[in-house]
């Protein structure tokens, strides 16, 4: 169920709200950036999450080379203080309620109301970006 949080980085420069199911899951992903920047996201659709300030200190990075379709993947970052709050990309698949359309992925450590209890109790999904095969693991998660 969709649950209302506030997001911030860490200069509260940048600040959001967002609508999150943190019970269905936080990703972790073998793919380079991921894996450099020790991401752990939380995803929703594209109208679940409401810039408040901050978005002149937004800066946004293509990560080069990528997989994905030239506009399709955005990571936002602070620059001010260096957090990323999140990625905002798209996908086309029909059959998944997030993934067709826009969406953002959430940083879930710039998430600032989240509960430790509910990080605990959420599973954790393992992506293998590496290999373009993000709705399914990697044979090897415990480096991530």
């Amino acid at each position: 169920m969709l649950k209302a949080y506030h997001g911030s980085c860490h200069c509260k420069r940048v600040q959001f709200d967002v609508n999150l199911d943190v019970s269905r899951g936080i990703h972790k992903c073998n793919c380079t950036y991921c894996v450099k920047t020790k991401y752990q996201k939380v995803f929703t659709k594209a109208d679940q999450l409401t810039l408040k300030t901050g978005e002149d200190s937004l800066t946004n990075y293509h990560a080069s080379p990528s997989g994905w379709p030239e506009g399709h993947i955005h990571h936002y970052f602070c620059k001010n203080c260096g957090v990323q709050v999140y990625s905002k990309g798209y996908l086309e698949m029909p059959e998944h309620d997030i993934f067709n359309g826009w969406f953002y992925a959430v940083n879930l450590a710039t998430i600032d109301n989240v509960t430790p209890e509910e990080i605990i109790s959420a599973p954790v999904i393992y992506e293998d970006g590496i290999n373009d095969n993000q709705l399914n693991p990697p044979k090897e998660t415990r480096h991530l």
